[in-house]
């Protein structure tokens, strides 16, 4: 391993592994890393705190800096009061987005059923809440013990092994979609570099998307295939809000139209 690998790798062992975006790179911790290593402030972690900003002011030989504020009162250990996220699960409409956004795999449930968030799992990130649309998730006072050092460690190991599990996940899925689910287009290569070189970290690789033949259609056909696709489009966006079975059966059978048109035009 080169050693710019390295020290990246040393400042993300320190870094909470929240995957929370806060520090402005916005698909994780190790982005974070590799951005102090380029000569980045290394305050800028809120959740980590003025723990981590000293601690990585050492490691790097650096003045120590003022970490960046939190909106959560200070505990004991120095760092911001832990939260979770908590799903008013009478409110939910089964919508999936809060799944989605989370970078741990937290959440649990299917869509139009209820979703529930495994607290011991979540990292209070807080992604979950902005896209719900029915604004039911709210961040409660974690009232768990503070960790110690070795219980953080452990903690900060699996969370960091969640995450990669599911960046992988989403590169898989990426060339099926027009963007990303995670927040951020994550730079899934510098996550691919340090799996390769790391026997307890799940290994990373990029999905090359298949060759596609080029698809000629006439101009009948794409005008139909226009309008399918904006019907398609509507209803998504209303069925993401509120279930409706008519809808849904609307939505089935357009998209059985479009997949004979996009067939008859190949």
């Amino acid at each position: 391993m080169n050693s710019s690998l390295s020290i990246i790798q040393q400042i993300d062992a320190i870094l909470p592994q929240t995957q929370c975006g806060l520090c402005g790179h916005r698909d994780g911790c190790l982005p974070y890393a590799k951005a102090i290593v380029e000569g980045e402030d290394a305050n800028k972690c809120v959740p980590g705190g003025q723990p981590v900003a000293d601690a990585l002011a050492e490691l790097l030989h650096r003045n120590k800096l003022i970490a960046e504020p939190s909106v959560w009162p200070i505990q004991s250990d120095g760092r911001p009061q832990r939260m979770k996220a908590v799903i008013r699960e009478d409110e939910c409409i089964g919508c999936t987005k809060c799944i989605s956004a989370c970078p741990v795999d937290a959440i649990i449930g299917s869509g139009k059923l209820m979703h529930t968030i495994l607290t011991d799992l979540c990292t209070g990130c807080e992604l979950c809440i902005a896209p719900c649309p029915v604004d039911c998730i709210d961040l409660v006072e974690d009232i768990q013990p503070i960790p110690n050092n070795e219980q953080r460690l452990f903690e900060q190991n699996d969370l960091r092994s969640r995450y990669y599990a599911h960046i992988q996940r989403e590169e898989k899925q990426r060339i099926h979609r027009k963007g990303p689910v995670v927040r951020a287009e994550i730079d899934t290569e510098l996550f691919a570099q340090i799996t390769q070189n790391s026997q307890s970290l799940p290994t990373i690789e990029i999905v090359e998307a298949p060759q596609k033949k080029p698809i000629v259609t006439d101009a009948k056909t794409t005008i139909e295939l226009a309008k399918l696709r904006t019907q398609i489009k509507k209803l998504e966006k209303q069925l993401s809000v509120r279930a409706d079975q008519n809808k849904q059966d609307q939505l089935d059978q357009l998209l059985r139209q479009l997949s004979v048109l996009q067939g008859e035009s190949e």
